[in-house]
């Protein structure tokens, strides 16, 4: 059977691309470092965070897109009670472009953390797309200023000491775990995601 059966659609490009890139990348790395030393080099730490700035890009366009297919009356919208309801989801994105995309690898937030979490109430579909705009650049900004030279080592991230490749695993994953989010949610309200007509 093909991937292009209706059984087994074709994964998007983009993702695809990201992938790619991804393991060109981990198979481009000296073989110490793939050993598990704490050092890679510049080139290779600059071709992670390239890949990790085009795959934020290719999320960006998703999350921007399902927030816009999204209807104003639909962003209080959640699936039960305890779980994030649309607009939650998107502000989290949000934050997450304002904060632990760049910091993660040593980049500056946008605004204090404090500030942050005050987004997390925000409902109204105009201002949610216009943080998301701001927030996926504020991180596009940030990262693209980052040293790779900076990024050759072991940092201290979500607890523990990671390398640059397991760094943007960890935040690329988590942002794409929070877009399965949303795309189901969308599924759920009868919303067909833009890049699926």
């Amino acid at each position: 059977m093909t991937l292009t059966s209706s059984r087994h659609p074709r994964p998007p490009r983009s993702l695809v691309h990201a992938v790619l890139l991804t393991s060109l990348t981990v198979v481009s790395l000296p073989s110490a470092a793939r050993a598990g030393q704490d050092v890679i080099t510049k080139e290779s730490a600059a071709a992670v965070k390239a890949a990790f700035v085009a795959d934020i890009e290719a999320m960006r366009v998703k999350f921007i897109g399902l927030a816009q297919a999204f209807p104003q009356d639909k962003y209080t919208w959640r699936p039960m009670e305890g779980v994030r309801s649309v607009s939650e989801v998107l502000m989290l994105i949000v934050s997450e472009g304002y904060g632990f995309a760049p910091t993660s690898l040593g980049g500056k937030p946008a605004m204090a953390r404090e500030e942050m979490a005050k987004l997390n109430a925000i409902s109204d579909k105009t201002q949610v797309i216009d943080h998301l705009n701001k927030g996926f650049a504020h991180a596009k900004q940030a990262l693209d200023a980052i040293d790779p030279a900076t990024l050759v080592g072991k940092r201290r991230a979500m607890g523990q000491d990671r390398s640059t490749p397991e760094i943007t695993s960890f935040v690329a994953g988590d942002m794409h775990e929070h877009l399965g989010q949303l795309i189901a949610y969308a599924r759920m309200n009868r919303i067909v995601p833009p890049w699926s007509k």
